[in-house]
C-alpha cells in the first residue's frame, strides 16, 4: 500500500528546495518496440486517490498515463515538470499558492486539462464537502456499501488541503486556481500533485451530460455554490466510477494526460499494456512505444520469466532464492538496495475484537494491556535474522513509525519513543499482562496478510508459534484480496508494507490522525491530532523532529502496532533495455520510464 507522503521522511521538508526543472527528453518513439515489466499485484482502479484505489499497483500505471507538476528522482529529490504546469507560492501570510496548467496540456480525448480538474482534486482531497462518517467497503469485493451522505472517499482526507476551506479562485482563462490556506502548511509544495481523473468525465457520467465543457461548468458552479444535490452524484462517481480490472468499453474512463494511454487490460490474463499517447505535448517523451506490465505475486516465477525472455524488467520481492537465481542468469543486470517501504503490524481498535475497548465494556486500559501483550510476543528480531539478513546482512529492526533508519532524527526519536519495550520477545511478560487484564486464553486474533506472498506467509508462521506460547491463537487470515479488505473490520491485526510516496514531513498524519485517509485501524487520539496540527505549521527542523518524537511516544505507549523492517530491494533487467534505475519512493522502478531505451531485441514484439 502507498502511504501518501513519507511515512518516514527520508530527508527533512527543507529538502524540497532541491526542486529543479525537468530536463526535456526529446528522443522520438522507436516504432514497434515493447518492454514488458513484471509486477506483483494487478491494476484495479484508475483513481488511485481514493481510499480503495490507494495502492502502488494502480499508482505505477497512473504515473505513466497522467501528468503531474513534479516527480521524485532516484536521489530522491523533487523535480518539477513545467511542461505540465507550475506551482507558485504567492504569499506567506496568508499562505497563498497558485497552480497553473500549461497551455498544451490536455486529456487524450482532446479536452484541455484546466481549473475544473484541479478544483475537483481539491474538493476530494480537502474533504471540505464531506458529510457524516467515512464510507464502508464490502470485505470481499472492495465495493463501497450504499450510503446517503455526500462524501469524497479520498485517501488524502485529513492532509494539507484540509487547511484550504475556501473554494479556490479560478484565473488565467480557466487554466489556474489559487488556494488560500487557513493556516500555514509546511508541505504546501506537494499538497496537490496533479488532477488524477478528468473532471469532465466525472460530471458527464454523474449528471448525464453529453458536452464536456457544459459538464465542467456545471461541476465548477456546484463547487462554488456548495450545491450538495449536484455534488453527491459527482462524489459517488469519483469514488468508484473508475474501478475496473478489465478494459472498459467506454474509453473516457481511462483518458490520459501523460505520455501513455491504456490500450489493453485483462484480469484473466493478468496484464495491462500502455501505448504511447499521440496527444502528449510534454517534455517527458518516452522512447518505447508499448509498455506491458504482467502480474505474478510469486517472485521466483518472475525470475524464471525474465530468464525465459518473457519479461524485460522485474522489481520482485527480494528473497535469498531470488538473488541467487538472478545472479545465475546471463545477460541480466541486477541492482540491489533498500527501499522506502517498511513492514509493519497494525492492530484494529474498532471491530469489537480482542484489541477494541468496546469488547471490555469500553475499558481502554484492558484493551491496551491485551494489545501490549500481543506485541510483546511478536518475534521481530527472529524475522530479521531468518528472513531479511540473508538479503541484507546489515539489516536491523526498524523502531520508528515516522522516520526511515538513517534519516535525520531517527536515532534520537527511537532512543526516547518507548519502542525498546518490544526489542525482545517477552512471553512471560505477555502472559502476565493477559492475566492482569482478566481475559480468558487463548485469545483469538485473526491476522490479515497477502496469502500468496511467500515472505509474509513465513512471517505468519513465526508469529503464530510465538503468539501461541503467550496465550494467543493466531488465526490465518491470509487473503490475496487483502488490500481491498483493509479497514473492513474483518480481521484483528494486519501485516503489510507502507510505501512512501514523498518527502513530506507531515504526511504520516494521514495514517495516525483520527480522520486520516490512511487510518485503517480506528485509532483516535486528541493529543496526536493536536501534535499534527502543530507540525503542519512548523518550519523549524529540530522542532519538527521533536513533534514527531512526541507522536511516536503516544503510539508506542498505546500499543498501536509495531514496525518490523525496511524492505530490501532488487531490480533486474535484461539487455533488451537500458536506462533502468531503481527508485526509492513510489513508483519505484517506473520513476524514469521515459529514459528506458529499447535495444533491437525489443523491436516488433507480438501483441499480448
Amino acid at each position: 500500500m502507498r502511504r501518501l507522503g513519507a511515512t518516514g521522511a527520508i530527508v527533512a521538508a527543507s529538502a524540497l528546495i532541491l526542486s529543479a526543472c525537468a530536463t526535456p527528453t526529446q528522443s522520438a518513439i522507436e516504432q514497434d518496440t515493447r518492454i514488458t515489466v513484471g509486477w506483483n499485484q494487478p491494476f484495479y482502479s484508475y483513481n488511485e486517490a481514493t481510499a480503495n484505489g490507494n495502492a502502488t499497483a494502480n499508482a505505477i500505471i497512473k504515473y505513466m498515463t497522467v501528468g503531474s507538476f513534479q516527480y521524485y528522482n532516484d536521489v530522491p529529490e523533487l523535480v518539477k515538470d513545467e511542461s505540465f504546469g507550475t506551482i507558485e507560492k504567492l504569499s506567506d501570510d496568508p499562505m497563498t499558492v497558485k497552480y497553473t496548467i500549461a497551455k498544451d496540456t490536455q486529456w487524450s480525448d482532446g479536452t484541455p486539462v484546466d481549473a475544473a480538474d484541479l478544483l475537483l482534486q481539491w474538493a476530494a482531497d480537502s474533504g471540505t464537502f464531506n458529510e457524516g462518517d467515512p464510507l464502508a467497503y464490502d470485505a470481499e469485493s472492495g465495493a463501497i456499501i450504499d450510503h446517503e451522505n455526500l462524501y469524497f472517499d479520498a485517501a488524502a482526507v485529513g492532509g494539507g488541503l484540509a487547511k484550504v476551506t475556501q473554494v479556490p479562485v479560478i484565473g488565467d482563462d480557466g487554466k489556474s486556481i489559487t488556494l488560500v490556506y487557513d493556516t500555514p502548511y509546511v508541505d504546501w509544495e506537494i499538497a496537490l500533485a496533479a488532477p488524477v481523473v478528468p473532471a469532465h468525465v466525472v460530471a458527464m457520467h454523474a449528471l448525464d451530460i453529453t458536452d464536456a465543457q457544459e459538464a465542467k461548468d456545471t461541476l465548477i458552479k456546484a463547487l462554488q455554490g456548495k450545491d450538495v444535490a449536484t455534488l453527491k452524484p459527482i462524489a459517488d462517481f469519483w469514488n468508484s466510477g473508475f474501478d475496473f480490472a478489465d478494459l472498459p468499453t467506454d474509453p473516457s474512463l481511462y483518458l490520459a494526460s501523460g505520455p501513455y494511454v491504456i490500450s489493453e487490460l485483462s484480469a484473466d490474463d493478468a496484464y495491462i499494456t500502455l501505448t504511447a499517447n499521440p496527444e502528449y505535448k510534454g517534455d517527458l517523451k518516452p522512447k518505447v512505444e508499448n509498455i506491458t506490465v504482467r502480474y505474478n505475486e510469486d517472485p521466483m516465477a518472475q525470475v524464471q520469466a525474465l530468464q525465459n525472455g518473457e519479461l524485460d524488467i522485474i522489481n520482485p520481492q527480494s528473497t535469498a532464492d531470488v538473488i541467487t537465481a538472478l545472479n545465475g542468469v546471463d545477460g541480466v543486470t541486477v541492482q540491489t538496495g533498500v527501499e522506502a517501504t517498511y513492514e509493519h503490524v497494525d492492530l484494529v481498535y474498532n471491530n469489537a475484537g480482542p484489541f477494541d475497548p468496546a469488547t471490555y465494556g469500553g475499558d481502554a486500559d484492558t484493551a491496551r494491556m491485551v494489545r501490549k501483550a500481543f506485541l510483546l510476543a511478536l518475534p521481530r528480531q527472529e524475522v530479521i535474522d531468518k528472513i531479511i539478513k540473508p538479503l541484507n546482512p546489515e539489516a536491523e529492526v526498524r523502531n520508528s513509525q515516522t522516520r526511515v533508519p538513517g534519516s535525520a532524527g531517527y536515532d534520537d526519536i527511537v532512543a526516547s519513543n518507548g519502542s525498546d519495550v518490544y526489542n525482545a520477545v517477552d512471553i512471560e511478560g505477555a502472559k502476565q499482562l493477559l492475566a492482569d487484564a482478566g481475559v480468558t486464553t487463548p485469545v483469538d486474533v485473526t491476522l490479515l496478510y497477502g496469502k500468496s506472498n511467500a515472505r509474509r506467509a513465513a512471517e505468519y508462521q513465526l508469529f503464530a508459534e510465538s503468539e501461541g506460547d503467550a496465550g494467543f491463537n493466531l488465526i490465518d487470515g491470509g487473503d490475496d484480496n487483502w488490500s481491498a479488505m483493509l479497514g473492513s473490520g474483518t480481521y484483528d491485526a494486519a501485516l503489510f508494507g507502507w510505501q512512501s510516496t514523498s518527502l513530506g514531513i507531515s504526511e504520516s498524519a494521514a495514517t495516525f490522525r483520527s480522520d486520516g485517509g490512511n487510518n485503517l485501524t480506528g485509532f483516535a487520539s486528541d493529543k496526536i491530532d493536536a501534535l499534527y496540527t502543530e507540525l503542519e505549521t512548523t518550519f523549524d527542523q529540530p522542532k519538527q523532529l521533536q513533534i514527531l518524537g512526541d507522536v511516536e511516544k503516544e503510539l508506542w505507549a498505546d500499543a498501536y502496532g509495531v514496525t518490523v523492517f525496511q524492505f530490501p530491494g532488487v531490480v533486474a533487467n535484461r539487455d533488451t533495455v537500458s536506462g533502468v534505475k531503481p527508485g526509492v519512493l513510489s513508483p519505484s522502478v517506473f520513476w524514469n520510464y521515459w529514459e528506458w531505451d529499447p535495444t533491437e531485441a525489443a523491436v516488433v514484439s507480438p501483441s499480448s
